[in-house]
């Protein structure tokens, strides 16, 4: 048997338990540090996402290839920490914030409340809660995401005209363009509905770039100005890009294609009023006339002159009859003019032109770059005789950097803790084995004061180093024997007798 188990056996059962209890700790511990060591480090790169966020975030890094976690029900995300700056550079280019805040307590913060909170207290916390309330609310709101809200309360005045008015800030992370006008007022108005006495003139809202959403000129339903413009076009143009490169990345794969597109739109609200009149007029009103007469002619008169005249004088009188007839006939029509009018109100978003650039990788087969062409130039709905432009070159794209080998190559960090903890564990051994052969090998020296004492001393005479007797040789004796195993079983004990003897001498 070897003699570091021999050693083992012959250990007092108090140590084997020690030394046991020790054993198991030590592989505890290094399971755990096994464990740390090989899951990989996440960094929670946005939190207070909404669920439709989240959707939205996952995509984005599924593009770009970039592993990630889900944390807190999938209101958090988390990346590995050497691809964070990765992933930010992602979800920028699809128009998503990073952020790793957002969110905030609401009225559970009363749940936390001691007992004992001073006035001025209760007010802090219901202000921070309301606050929390509102920022959730904010962020139901699609494409909101980490929104955070400061208000500032009116204090109880006894005079209403001193008293001052109550406001709030909003500060929304997505960019000015990520918006509707309609969405910013929508916002605008839920929060001051929300607050007490709040009106929506004293909300002010802004991006994480510091860009006033609210309030401004554009927003209260006139015609959108210049900024609006361009934040219209970059919002069109980043949701068509993001649609098409989407579609490449399922047909080709992540990386092999981009798509820029640049629109000009025309948002300008106009009223078009449209008459026309018809070929044909419609009668309105018709009136017709008839007229008709009917009768018999009179006796036909004699020839001119005195004899005709006189009858005396005549030698007889001419006579006739005959008849008369007369017919008119009249009509008359009102024409009524045969008009349309139309009144059309021209919403605004009519793309005037469009460019649009396909860059495709070398690797795609130059047959299918072609069929390509084709489905993007449908896709974005590229319209030759509007203006449209569209360009598609296929270059070789660059290809990504490794991240810069360190003393030791990232593949071998693996492999190297499992060595370094199986050395750890050998150290520990090996150092343990001999501290136990130490200890056999040494021989303890017998008091000589042992051997000097022949009768019993007090230990004042000991320690004053006065003369001493020498005792006689031990006679074997069985209860000594039982005496040297009962201090070898319970020591404590032993010592504590003896403790109590030389408190009473």
């Amino acid at each position: 048997m070897p003699t570091f188990v021999q050693s083992l056996l012959r250990l007092p059962t108090r140590s084997k338990a020690i030394l046991a209890v020790a054993t198991v700790a030590i592989i505890a511990i290094a399971f755990l540090m096994l464990q740390l060591a090989s899951s990989p480090s996440y960094a929670t790169l946005a939190a207070g996402l909404a669920p439709a966020e989240t959707g939205k975030y996952t995509a984005a890094l599924d593009e770009a290839g970039i592993t990630y976690e889900l944390q807190s029900n999938g209101t958090s995300l988390a990346v590995e920490k050497a691809q964070v700056a990765k992933a930010r550079i992602a979800l920028a280019g699809q128009g998503l914030a990073a952020s790793a805040g957002g969110s905030q307590e609401g009225f559970e913060l009363f749940d936390k409340q001691k007992l004992g909170a001073s006035d001025f207290q209760n007010k802090v916390t219901y202000q921070r809660a309301l606050e929390g309330e509102i920022a959730r609310t904010i962020n139901g709101v699609q494409g909101v995401s980490g929104a955070q809200v400061q208000l500032v309360l009116p204090e109880d005045d006894l005079f209403a005209d001193t008293a001052t008015p109550a406001t709030a800030a909003v500060m929304l992370s997505n960019p000015a363009d990520a918006l509707e006008p309609g969405a910013v007022r929508g916002i605008a108005q839920l929060v001051s509905s929300s607050v007490k006495g709040l009106k929506t003139d004293n909300v002010t809202i802004t991006d994480s770039s510091g860009t006033l959403l609210w309030p401004n000129g554009d927003s209260a339903g006139a015609a959108p100005g210049a900024s609006n413009k361009q934040a219209a076009e970059a919002r069109y143009a980043r949701t068509l890009e993001a649609s098409l490169t989407a579609m490449l990345a399922r047909t080709l794969g992540p990386g092999k294609a981009q798509v820029q597109v640049s629109a000009d739109l025309n948002v300008d609200k106009t009223t078009k009023n449209e008459l026309v009149y018809g070929k044909q007029g419609t009668p309105l009103k018709t009136t017709e006339e008839t007229e008709k007469l009917r009768g018999s002619g009179a006796a036909r008169g004699g020839t001119a002159g005195t004899g005709s005249n006189v009858p005396t004088y005549s030698a007889g009188s001419g006579g006739g009859s005959g008849k008369n007839s007369y017919d008119r006939k009249n009509g008359t029509t009102d024409y009524g003019v045969d008009k349309t009018v139309s009144k059309t109100e021209v919403a605004p978003g009519q793309v005037n032109k469009m460019q649009v650039a396909l860059l495709v990788d070398k690797s795609v087969p130059a047959a299918a770059f072609t069929g390509i062409q084709n489905a993007v130039k449908s896709a974005a709905g590229v319209d030759s005789a509007r203006g449209d432009v569209f360009q598609a070159v296929q270059v070789p794209f660059a290809k990504a950097q490794a991240p810069k080998a360190g003393p030791v190559p990232t593949t071998m960090l693996g492999p190297l803790k499992w060595v370094g903890l199986g050395l750890a564990t050998l150290l520990f051994c090996f150092f343990m084995a001999r501290g136990i052969r130490r200890r056999e090998s040494e021989t303890l020296a017998e008091p000589s004061w042992l051997r000097e004492i022949e009768a019993p001393v007090r230990l004042a005479e000991l320690e004053a180093g006065g003369p001493t007797a020498v005792l006689p040789a031990r006679k074997a004796d069985e209860n000594m024997d039982k005496l040297d195993q009962l201090m070898e079983r319970e020591p404590e004990r032993v010592a504590a007798h003896v403790r109590h003897w030389l408190s009473e001498d």
